[in-house]
């Protein structure tokens, strides 16, 4: 055999192997790509947040695993990315607790009026041993809880009068979200609550279908509602979270070093976020006020007028989120409250 002739069949055999090689090659270093959900606009805090956690997982997985972002629910409402995520259409979001309720009725414990008192507070049940069991029943459903993120405190915004009072309740067009919890408090509170997914409520409001919405700082200035609304009411009536969460079929796919990226990210993240949205908070509120917002406080014997008003809303949490996790949840807080 010539030397031409073997060199040929080498280089031959060579591109042969190389050939069948790069099928799964290409296969092994394409990366895992994760679509993650988020209802509020990327200049918000939800959406500072969301890019802290894709530039985390991209770092910690070398670039193994890409989270590609969708902000101002263009994905959909919080509701529909659930529901997304229970069918494995979508991989990820991040959203409010209190549309979960539906799915794991648990999560209504974090509904209650005026459970938390501070932040503190808030932190420790939530990243404790009653956050986790309220996170573990996600599972049962088709859902994974990551992490807990704070949207904030939130208060009220109208275009009626500013509310000082119980009776100032009466009659206002209240937009809520999908949540009985939600739906019941402000009802007994003497509003007419209506409730329709946070993407149609600026419109909502500019149209005057509603009269007002609730919300933390943040949410009222990075979704613009100063613009539409001239009233608002530092009434500090829940502390409502956001959770990150990911599919079950997604995640029960993933192999123990990936759900380990995922869930370190999602930890560096909330660190940030929380950070993040309580910097902005006081800033937000002076900033609205600059805005032209009449900004005004509930009194102390005002606000426990409405705490005495929804006494009835409480015990009705109690019985569905279940008297052993409600007595459980006090007991955290009576303990923290003594420190």
């Amino acid at each position: 055999m010539t030397s031409l002739i073997r060199r040929t069949l080498i280089a031959t055999a060579v591109a042969l192997a190389t050939s069948a090689l790069a099928p799964a090659f290409a296969q092994d270093i394409k990366p895992r790509l994760i679509r993650f959900g988020y209802g509020l606009n990327e200049q918000s805090n939800q959406g500072r947040g969301s890019k802290v956690f894709a530039d985390e997982v991209d770092r910690l997985s070398g670039g193994k695993m890409k989270v590609r972002l969708f902000g101002a629910g263009s994905l959909g409402p919080d509701v529909q990315m659930q529901q997304a995520l229970l069918g494995g259409a979508q991989e990820m979001m991040v959203g409010s607790t209190a549309t979960l309720v539906g799915i794991t009725k648990e999560m209504g414990l974090w509904d209650t009026p005026f459970l938390f008192n501070n932040t503190q507070e808030a932190d420790a049940v939530l990243d404790g041993p009653v956050g986790e069991k309220i996170k573990a029943k996600l599972e049962e459903k088709g859902l994974v809880g990551l992490v807990y993120w704070e949207n904030g405190f939130r208060n009220l915004t109208n275009n009626k009068r500013a509310v000082t009072k119980l009776e100032d309740f009466d009659g206002i067009k209240l937009r809520v979200m999908q949540n009985t919890v939600f739906l019941d408090s402000f009802k007994t509170l003497g509003a007419n609550a209506i409730p329709m997914p946070f993407s149609e409520l600026f419109s909502a409001l500019e149209t005057k279908a509603v009269d007002g919405q609730e919300n933390p700082y943040n949410t009222i200035l990075s979704s613009k509602f100063y613009e539409v609304q001239k009233y608002l009411t530092v009434t500090n009536h829940v502390y409502s979270p956001w959770i990150v969460m990911a599919s079950k079929k997604f995640w029960d796919g993933l192999s123990a070093a990936e759900k380990k990226v995922l869930m370190d990210a999602a930890v560096k993240s909330r660190a940030f976020e929380r950070k993040d949205t309580r910097d902005e908070g006081a800033k937000a509120l002076a900033e609205l006020k600059g805005k032209g917002m009449q900004i005004n406080e509930l009194s102390v014997a005002e606000a426990g007028r409405m705490r005495d008003k929804l006494g009835a809303i409480n015990t009705s949490i109690a019985a569905n989120v279940g008297q052993d996790l409600w007595n459980e949840t006090q007991a955290e807080l009576a303990k923290l409250r003594k420190k």
